[in-house]
């Protein structure tokens, strides 16, 4: 080798950024320390005066893996690369991971002569490995689903809570985006708002109604967090949501039981006055008009006491499902009490009211039950007028019902100058 050649040599082992070392070949005396470039002893702790002439023995302590050195020395003694990691020790004693590889070096005429070691401290690698390994652990552990996504929204991850809830393994949806989730129920505006909220850093927070890998449904109350990374630019997408179906089919199943007529399934009394209440207010500051219907099954008390109260109950059953079908789907229809009925008519023409009632009217009359044969309803209508009450407006449909009543059953009266009568009264 040229002088320059060997200068140039020296200068790249001495100024490499890697820990180099380099033994002699005698194994019985442990390969003795020739050459420890500056960064290997600032990886150790030890001076090149220190190290010269001694085994590398030295670094090894009570951490560091046998198995490993058992390996070190076979391929030493068979003059065979090497590569391995392991505990070493400094000069102060504290410990260091090191990875590192020895070659054999050979002269001209192939004997063996050296080995060369390049080692690098990959001790804050590992300790960075370490705390993401317990990091996925802990989050697999935590009974809140938790899904991982990259900049494109593919998941990278899912725990087992997620998996168990979804019903879907994790390797099924790995690559997938959430997308595979949606259930139909919320409106494009609902992912327009979360898209907004996480282009701009923000975290978005919603309750969501979530489809499992068997079509059935859950909600879940969700949080997806962008992470971003040093210049800010959101890398990954992190999700954290709780399953709270049960939560939400009590509250459904409270709000059922206080709101609905456990018979019939309609709006009850109570639940009906607060709509009557909120529709009244719509048509006070709105200006929209207001028409309430008050209906009646006819000889119902007949009905009860000849067929008996099961019949009866099967009967205003029927009766509610017709009205439910008659009326549009935003009117509201109400078991008012016994067999009384309230349909409130919010935003309806007083000439459409009347006409929605005579389809009422005409629809249970055409209804045939195979116990008690024809039923007939009677129903009395009234629209609310300038500076009236809801009690008023009631009560003036009321006495429309009763008017009907006393005509003779099987019609409508309308409350007011405008009126209209059906003429088969029964």
């Amino acid at each position: 080798m040229s002088a320059p050649l060997l200068k140039l040599f020296q200068a790249t082992v001495m100024q490499a950024w890697n820990a180099i070392v380099i033994t002699d070949a005698d194994l019985s005396a442990g390969c003795r320390v020739q050459i420890a470039n500056p960064a290997f002893s600032a990886m150790t702790g030890y001076s090149l005066d220190e190290l010269r002439g001694r085994s590398l023995k030295v670094l090894q302590g009570p951490d560091t893996d046998p198995a490993v050195i058992d390996d070190l020395r076979t391929c030493l003694k068979e003059a065979r690369f090497f590569e391995g990691t392991a505990t070493n020790y400094r000069k102060d004693g504290s410990s260091y991971i090191v990875r590192w590889n020895i070659s054999p070096v050979r002269d001209d005429s192939g004997v063996l002569t050296n080995f060369v070691s390049v080692q690098e401290d990959i001790s804050d690698y590992v300790r960075a490995e370490r705390a993401n390994r317990l990091l996925a652990r802990a989050l697999d552990a935590t009974s809140d689903l938790v899904m991982l996504t990259d900049e494109k929204a593919r998941i990278i991850f899912a725990n087992t809570a997620f998996a168990n809830a979804t019903g879907y393994a994790v390797e099924e949806i790995r690559g997938k985006t959430p997308a595979l989730f949606k259930s139909g129920t919320h409106d494009e505006a609902f992912y327009a708002a979360l898209r907004r909220s996480l282009a701009s850093g923000q975290d978005f927070r919603a309750t969501f109604i979530n489809r499992r890998r068997d079509g059935s449904l859950y909600h879940a109350e969700q949080s997806i967090s962008p992470i971003c990374d040093d210049k800010g630019r959101i890398t990954h997408y992190i999700s954290v949501s709780k399953d709270i179906s049960r939560r939400v089919e009590m509250e459904q199943a409270l709000w059922h039981a206080a709101t609905k007529d456990k018979l019939t399934g309609l709006h009850n009394r109570h639940y009906g006055e607060k709509i009557l209440g909120d529709a009244y207010m719509n048509a006070r500051t709105r200006g929209g008009p207001l028409t309430l219907i008050i209906c009646d099954i006819d000889h119902f008390k007949q009905i009860n006491d000849h067929f008996g109260h099961p019949t009866g109950d099967r009967i205003l059953t029927e009766v509610a499902g017709i009205l439910r079908q008659a009326v549009r789907s935003r009117d509201a229809v109400i078991r008012w009490g016994g067999e009384e009925f309230v349909v409130v008519l919010d935003n309806c023409t007083r000439v459409d009211a009347i006409e929605l009632a005579e389809r009422i009217r005409a629809r249970v009359n055409a209804f045939q039950d195979a116990e008690v044969a024809t039923l007939t309803l009677s129903l009395g209508l009234a629209t609310l007028t300038l500076d009236e009450t809801i009690d008023q407006l009631i009560a003036r449909a009321d006495a429309a019902l009763y008017e009907a009543k006393r005509g003779g059953r099987n019609r409508l009266s309308v409350s007011g100058n405008e009126r209209k009568a059906s003429p088969d009264p029964s």
